[in-house]
């Protein structure tokens, strides 16, 4: 898979799940799947960093379901989404030397991701009924496909 796709596909995550998207990234550079080494974007490889994004993203996973969240596409979230999948495509990119391209793909990644993911989970929940369910067919998407393109930059 190209760098650039891999940017973008994780700039969608990032529009299903602000977080999973740098938690994936982080986990993957952890583990040596990206080299940040000598990168601005190297502190994502920190232990630290992997274990902060990942209780995020547990905290999103559950925040998402209560009756309160907020829309994905109003102003705060949707900036939120575009921050989190411009860093996390940056840092994609950024292990192939490409880093100002994959912070552009990765934006306009979770802009799709964004507008999206809330269609296809609102569809979904009329389809079957009820929104949970929905919820963690989307869940699910974001974890196995965030781990996907990092597994395969």
């Amino acid at each position: 898979m190209g760098i650039l796709v891999s940017a973008l596909l994780i700039g969608v995550i990032a529009g299903l799940r602000a977080v999973m998207a740098p938690a994936v990234v982080s986990w993957a550079a952890g583990l040596g799947w990206l080299n940040l080494a000598g990168t601005p974007l190297n502190f994502f490889s920190y232990p630290v960093t992997r274990w902060l994004f990942a209780l995020g993203a547990l905290g999103e996973l559950v925040n998402d379901k209560l009756p309160k969240t907020p829309s994905r596409k109003i102003p705060p979230q949707f900036i939120t989404r575009i921050i989190t999948g411009a860093l996390s495509g940056a840092a994609i990119g950024a292990s192939q030397q490409a880093l100002v391209s994959g912070l552009i793909a990765g934006a306009i990644g979770a802009v799709l991701g964004t507008l999206g993911g809330a269609a296809f989970r609102g569809w979904l929940s009329r389809t079957i009924g009820k929104d949970l369910p929905a919820a963690l067919i989307e869940d699910a998407i974001a974890i196995i496909g965030g781990l996907l393109i990092v597994s395969h930059v």
